[in-house]
Order: C-alpha cells, then structure tokens, then sequence
C-alpha cells in the first residue's frame, strides 16, 4: 500500500510535543508499506535535525515555516471565519510539492495526524483516508477562554468555535477518524458527524523507560517532566508551587520539587527563587530525573488526551499524583494506579500518602506497570491502526 502520510510537525527525533504518536506510526506503517511523510518545520535546524527520518520511511517531504509567518497568518485569519490555529500551519510552497507529488504519484491511503493541516489533503481522492485528531484541540481552547484574563478570553472563545466548526467540516472529508481517549470519543460524538471514530491510545516505550533500580530509601524529591513553553504545564506547575508546595513542605521541610522541561519562560523561571524549587531547562534525558524522584506530578487544570508524563514515571515505577482532569484522560484507577488530588488541599495530602505508605507506594507502581503493559505500548495501540487500514 502507498501511504500519504500528513504531520503538522516533523516527528523527528521522536521526543515528546507532538513527536511520538506520528513518529511511532510512521515507523510501524514502513515495515510493511511504503510511507511518503509530509510535514513543517519551524526552522532550518529543525529541519535538518528532523532528516533522520528518513531511514524511518520512505519519502520524506518537509518545509521550513518560520514563527514570524506562522503567526501573522494566525493574526491575520482573526479578521476572517478561518480558525487562526489552521493558518498558523498553512504552507504554500508545502502545498506546491505536494500537489506535485500528486501529479506523479497515486496513494492508497492518506493518513492525517492533527486538523490543522488536513487543509494540504482537501480533495485528494483515495479509497482510504484517515483524519487522526488526536484530541479535539477545539476543547482546549475553550477550556483556555475559561482562564484567560480578558480580551484573551474572548479571544480563545471566538478561537474555539470556529475550530469547532471547521473539525465537524474536515472530519466529514475522511472515511475514518481517530482519538486518543474515550474522552476524547465522547467529545466527537456531540459533534454529530456520521464518519465512524476509533480510540488509539499514545503509548510508552517500555524498554526504554525503565528502572531496575532498588533504592534503601525513598528520594526527597518530586518533579513533573514537561514541554515548559505550553500553556497548561505552565499554569500547572504554578499551582504546584503557588498553593500546593507550601503545604507539603509543612510536612517534609527538606522536600524539593525539580520542574523539568524546555523552553521555560519567564513564569516558569522565576518559580526558581522559590526554596525547593529547581527549574532545569532542557535536559537531554528525563529518565534520571524520574529514577531520583519519589513522586511525579502532574498537576494540570487544564489536561485534553493522554499525558505521556503520567505513563513515562509509572514505566519508571514512580508513582504519581494528578489532578481529575488528568487522570480522565488514562485508563487508570485512583488508588490503585495513581492517586489523584482536587483542589491544593487534597493533592498535597496525596503527595503526602506517597512519601509516608511504603505498601502503597508498591501496590501503585506494581498495579501501573501491569497497566502499561496491558494498555499503554505502541504495540497494542498499532494493532488498532492496522486494522483501520485493511
């Protein structure tokens, strides 16, 4: 089978913002098909770092899309009834190759991961064609006007009705749609569209997040691994530090709270002066910084999808904390695969349990492996893929 495969950006290396659902589908598709990947990248760099996919399919078709054009495109599309975060991803020298592809190539299958950019495959006609959402972005900007101060309220308001609008319209485009949770089904489902929708769940690459080590006592130290220029992180992990920090340090004076991720701004970094309080920045490799962690959070208030983080510590076998709007997003049970704290009071008070029950800090972690194993690996998840495609 000759595949389109369609990515809003470059999957490579295939590390975490975006990169490792595309990347680990893309990898599985090639063994068996041939798979022409087309993305963006923001710059030259990016790009070049991004060629080492290559040997991971079997075209590789990608343009640079600087941030300066992107968001002039979003700024100039709020003036029109286009969504700002689908011109933020629109390409015209992208679009020019792929239509000369077209011209020369016929596929059987175009696979889309992420609407903002099935705008390059509109009228491609192909037996199958596959819009993976991965969440239903319109959701989270919704969920963002909630929080935002105004005009920005109003902003993302406006935002995420006209996204809804154009995911009912491009979903009627495909044959098949996909998701990352049941949430996230049940999301699409009020969207009234007739086109069928299955979950794929995001996985964990379980031989390569592990921890075979067997620590006398438990770390002093709790930390949350995530992309630190998202908004949600962002906002999260200020109301870790804000109003859950101090009252787990109450109890566990010589706690810490290690914040690890790329790209921290200014709210984030300033977070630092706080005692306890590290902001590493980019890291190479998270999995030292989850071996020498006694509990992982994930104290978001605004969470669409899987978070990856919450599978990645319990690989690790560290237990974690969320908050519900995580937790809906795993298939996981409170207090037997993570504990999960509403409001300041009973997250810290979960945190707490953690560092104090030794016997359910091992229920947790034996109970959350076994369910990575069962539910969280590429493997399942690409076992439902193929069956989308025969």
């Amino acid at each position: 089978m000759n595949i389109l495969f369609v990515c809003h950006r470059l999957p490579y290396p295939p590390t975490r913002g975006g990169k490792i659902r595309p990347f680990h589908m893309i990898k599985h598709l090639n063994v068996s098909h041939a798979v022409t990947v087309v993305s963006l990248a923001e710059s030259a760099k990016e790009l070049d770092e991004g060629s080492g996919l290559k040997a991971h399919c079997t075209n590789l078709i990608a343009e640079v899309l600087s941030p300066q054009v992107r968001w002039f495109q979003a700024y100039v599309a709020l003036l029109n009834g286009k969504p700002s975060s689908v011109a933020y991803f629109r390409s015209s020298r992208l679009m020019s190759r792929i239509k000369d592809v077209l011209s020369k190539e016929r596929f059987d299958l175009v696979f889309v991961h992420c609407a903002f950019v099935a705008q390059y495959v509109l009228g491609i006609q192909c037996p199958i064609r596959i819009l993976d959402f991965g969440d239903l972005d319109s959701e989270k900007w919704l969920e963002y006007s909630l929080r935002k101060p105004f005009p920005f309220s109003l902003g993302f308001k406006i935002e995420a009705q006209k996204l809804r609008n154009y995911e009912k319209m491009i979903a009627n485009q495909f044959t098949h749609c996909a998701v990352t949770t049941g949430g996230e089904l049940d999301s699409y489902e009020k969207m009234n569209v007739p086109i069928p929708c299955t979950v794929i769940s995001n996985g964990v690459d379980l031989n390569y997040f592990h921890n075979e080590s067997k620590p006398t006592q438990i770390s002093n130290n709790i930390v949350f691994v995530g992309r630190m220029d998202y908004y949600p992180n962002i906002d999260g992990v200020e109301y870790f530090v804000d109003d859950i920090f101090p009252i787990i340090r109450q109890q566990f004076p010589k706690v810490a709270f290690q914040i690890v991720g790329s790209n921290p701004g200014r709210r984030v970094r300033r977070l630092a002066s706080i005692p306890g309080v590290t902001v590493t920045g980019h890291v190479p490799d998270v999995r030292p910084y989850l071996c020498n962690a006694g509990v992982a959070v994930a104290p978001l208030r605004i969470a669409r999808g899987v978070q990856n983080k919450i599978l990645e510590a319990l690989a690790m076998n560290i237990p974690s904390v969320t908050t519900p709007q995580v937790a809906r997003g795993v298939e996981g049970i409170d207090g037997e695969h993570l504990l999960v704290g509403e409001g300041p009071e009973m997250f810290a008070k979960q945190v707490v349990r953690l560092f104090e029950d030794h016997a359910l800090r091992g229920r947790i972690v034996k109970a959350g492996r076994q369910m990575l194993e069962d539910t969280y690996t590429w493997s399942h998840s690409m076992k439902i893929l193929d069956k989308l495609i025969v």
